[in-house]
């Protein structure tokens, strides 16, 4: 996908960040009135369900780690398109990467992801909230944007990336002690773009781990031979 070809705004937007080499931009429509929006197409997903909403915007532009900030763990959330940064621009940010261990090293390398595609996922993943069972039903303005960038919308429809299974909306609220039910997971964990990330149940994010799907589904399928079932 190329953003440019859209006909959005891409207007720069500026950014209070540190990490402010990326230019970022607006994504409104190209004849938009009004101040612009790095996340137009969230304005109606923010004002019924935040919560949801800034797990769109943070999955999709940040990088996971370890829960906590250390030395040793290295950081624990970061713009991806960061990642892209050489070590010396990183000790610029604060960041240096010799002090931390090769494998924390190689995690956030291969979480690493240009801008556009970030925002790319930011919409992807909007497409499939709204496509889940018992989803609102996104304003008009929402639905013909994605509709325009991914095909036609279809209700409940968005399945666990990993079992298969529907995914219900409500499942976004059941989070018990900051573990959610729902998760953002990559069909292959080292390539961050729109059709390659979804969600899945957390039990199943889980036993993927680093593989990617196929290499799971491969995995699952030797073990039941194993054991003769």
């Amino acid at each position: 996908m190329n953003l440019d070809q859209l006909g959005l705004c891409r207007k720069a937007i500026t950014s209070r960040s540190k990490f402010n080499r990326v230019v970022r931009r607006c994504h409104k429509e190209g004849s938009h009135e009004g101040p612009c929006d790095e996340f137009p197409f969230l304005e109606h997903l923010e004002s019924i369900a935040g919560r949801v909403a800034q797990k769109v915007k943070r999955d999709s532009v940040m990088t996971t780690g370890a829960a906590w900030k250390s030395e040793e763990a290295g950081p624990n959330r970061i713009l991806r398109w960061v990642m892209l940064e050489t070590d010396e621009d990183l000790r610029a940010y604060g960041i240096d990467m010799t002090k931390l261990k090769p494998q924390v090293v190689a995690k956030l390398r291969e979480k690493a992801a240009g801008y556009d595609d970030c925002i790319e996922v930011s919409m992807w993943l909007t497409y499939l909230v709204y496509q889940m069972a018992g989803a609102p039903a996104a304003p008009s303005s929402t639905s013909d944007f994605l509709a325009r960038v991914f095909g036609p919308m279809r209700t409940a429809t968005t399945l666990c990336e990993v079992c298969r299974l529907p995914l219900a909306f409500e499942m976004f609220e059941g989070a018990q002690r900051g573990r959610a039910i729902i998760e953002t997971c990559h069909r292959e964990p080292r390539q961050h773009s729109a059709g390659n990330v979804g969600f899945a149940h957390r039990e199943c994010n889980i036993a993927q781990g680093a593989r990617s799907v196929d290499e799971f589904y491969a995995w699952i399928r030797g073990i039941l031979d194993r054991v003769g079932r």
